[in-house]
């Protein structure tokens, strides 16, 4: 019999205010400030579908199977973010047009796969953001060998626990817990302000190494020799 694991709850949506300040985010900024929570970079978009910020609802299927996924679907909310454990298989694409338009429908964000998708063209003609490994001609089936929703999971490798913050753009995926995600938010947002602002200087005729504070580091460095 197909064992299935799914939870009687689904996690709390990230609240308005907390959205609207991570969006703002790059993912980018966010790696300036720490190096943990990034999903491997070989997790790419499908199409550049823009900045995404979500909750994240949580699917682990394997091998040839898409059952539990195509079930998932139906119980998708605005705001949600799905992220896929495909336990190890690169093979075989769980994640197509079919399951794209059933997900956008149910107001989900945008979704990760720790695989292979299929149907690049249709994804990007429904309009939902997604990320894989790759792309594969390859399908899963009704197998119906079970999985889990909405229990922890590992995907880019990093663990990604329901209701955890999922944010993605075009330089990467990121898995913030939700504690500390608005302080984060706000240091991110300054050190974008500093970015512009280093910007602006360098345009106008500074050196980036002076800007920075580089190249004095690297004049005491040489003065100490």
């Amino acid at each position: 019999m197909p064992r299935y694991l799914i939870s009687d709850s689904m996690p709390p949506p990230v609240p308005v205010e907390l959205l609207a300040k991570l969006a703002d985010v790059e993912t980018a900024t966010a790696g300036h400030l720490r190096d943990t929570g990034f999903m491997d970079g070989t997790l790419r978009p499908l199409w550049p579908g823009g900045r995404i910020v979500g909750s994240a609802v949580t699917v682990s299927i394997s091998g040839t199977d898409s059952t539990l996924l195509h079930h998932v679907t139906g119980l998708l909310r605005p705001g949600d973010f799905v992220v896929v454990d495909r336990l190890g298989d690169s093979r075989y694409a769980c994640w197509g047009g079919g399951v794209t338009n059933a997900a956008k429908c149910a107001g989900a964000v945008g979704a990760v796969v720790d695989g292979p998708a299929t149907d690049p063209e249709e994804i990007e003609r429904f309009g939902l953001p997604v990320w894989s490994r790759g792309i594969s001609a390859i399908t899963t089936r009704l197998a119906n060998l079970g999985g889990s929703f909405n229990y922890p999971v590992s995907c880019g490798g990093v663990p990604v626990h329901p209701g955890d913050i999922v944010m993605a753009d075009e330089s990467g995926i990121l898995v913030l817990p939700r504690e500390g995600a608005e302080a984060f938010a706000d240091q991110c947002l300054i050190a974008q302000d500093k970015g512009i602002e280093r910007i602006r200087r360098v345009r106008d005729g500074e050196k980036l190494g002076d800007v920075s504070g580089a190249s004095l580091m690297v004049r005491k460095a040489l003065a100490a020799k």
